[in-house]
């Protein structure tokens, strides 16, 4: 299966992000471990974070130059993105 485009993304100030795909699913993915890490903590001060947050390469990615470069955004694989669960989906607790 391929995974579906991601088409739109919500950066919020206790670094997660809201990611919808082409699909209508949504996902909320939590950047606040990986900010520390690596080349990621070029986004740990929030403003960055929120400002340079966007979609390319067809997923969430961090516009860092700001010149809408493919190929110098950091960005996460969309495969990681997909797994994660669904927001739109209801979960119902059991009876007991």
């Amino acid at each position: 299966m391929v995974t579906p485009d991601v088409i739109r993304v919500i950066p919020h100030d206790d670094y997660s992000v809201e990611v919808l795909f082409e699909d209508g699913k949504k996902v909320c993915f939590d950047a606040s471990k990986i900010k520390e890490k690596g080349v990621f903590q070029t986004i740990k001060n929030i403003e960055t974070f929120k400002k340079c947050c966007t979609v390319m390469n067809h997923t969430l990615a961090w516009d860092l130059s700001e010149e809408s470069n493919p190929n110098t955004c950091l960005d996460i694989d969309p495969e990681v993105l997909y797994s994660l669960s669904d927001l739109n989906v209801k979960y119902e607790v059991p009876a007991i």
